[in-house]
């Protein structure tokens, strides 16, 4: 099963850059997007051969998730049972028979970390939803998660360190996410490869001097990643200042 997750900082403009003809390319089975800000049927999106879930934020034209998927789910839900984090259209849950499947797009902590304590709020408040879906079936995540993990995870680490997304504190709580039974696909089969990003500044020609962050994962339970076969960054897709980042998976 191939699986792709990818944040498409709105995907009607995506939609214009050449974003079915990518979706065609790469042929996931699940298709995740964050960052739609759009409802659905603002604009065509013609794949039929998948069944599509949308979570819209209150707000127009803002965050917003998206899952297109060619295998039936048992079950979808939407958010994560806290009014405080459900406005912004973030995460959607899709049940299947071996595995649950979770799309988010965690909140950015923003200029000046304006929204740091709020996010630590949703990062303890959405790490227990995981840990409670996972005492029912492995969880695959997937999404934006807004933050680089490790240094080896972005260009400049040193001059970043206050940054948003690689603040001690969202790193932290990453760690916490990990050492609560969960692995990050990509990390744990590459160790040690640099230079491997998925976001990139739309300044400074930061993608073409491959001057970028990663912060787009798959973290699945640990007891699935005997069924991974491979993590992939699809950098050579645009569309988007996010590229998509994939997940094989043996079912």
């Amino acid at each position: 099963m191939k699986l792709i997750s990818w944040n498409v900082n709105g995907l009607r403009a995506c939609l214009g850059r050449g974003f079915i003809e990518s979706v065609g390319a790469l042929s996931p089975d699940i298709l995740c997007l964050q960052e739609t800000k759009m409802v659905r049927g603002q604009a065509e999106v013609d794949l039929p051969a998948y069944e599509e879930y949308w979570n819209s934020a209150e707000k127009k034209g803002y965050a917003g998730t998206a899952v297109f998927t060619r295998r039936k789910p048992l079950s979808v839900s939407y958010g994560i049972g806290i009014p405080e984090h459900d406005r912004e259209g973030r995460v959607i849950t899709l049940t299947f028979d071996d595995f649950i499947l979770v799309n988010v797009y965690t909140p950015n902590s923003r200029s000046e970390l304006v929204r740091l304590d709020y996010r630590m709020a949703w990062e303890d408040d959405f790490r227990a939803y995981l840990c409670a879906l996972d005492q029912r079936k492995p969880v695959v995540l997937c999404g934006d998660l807004n933050v680089a993990h490790q240094e080896i995870d972005l260009k400049n680490p040193k001059t970043n360190r206050l940054s948003p997304g690689f603040t001690d504190q969202e790193r932290q709580k990453m760690t916490e996410l990990l050492e609560a039974g969960f692995a990050d696909s990509f990390r744990r089969l590459y160790p040690t490869l640099e230079d491997a990003y998925s976001w990139w500044s739309f300044r400074a020609n930061s993608r073409e001097r491959n001057v970028g962050w990663r912060i787009d994962y798959f973290v699945v339970s640990e007891r699935l990643m005997p069924q991974v076969q491979q993590a992939t960054i699809e950098a050579h897709i645009y569309g988007s200042d996010h590229c998509p980042v994939g997940l094989q998976l043996s079912l």
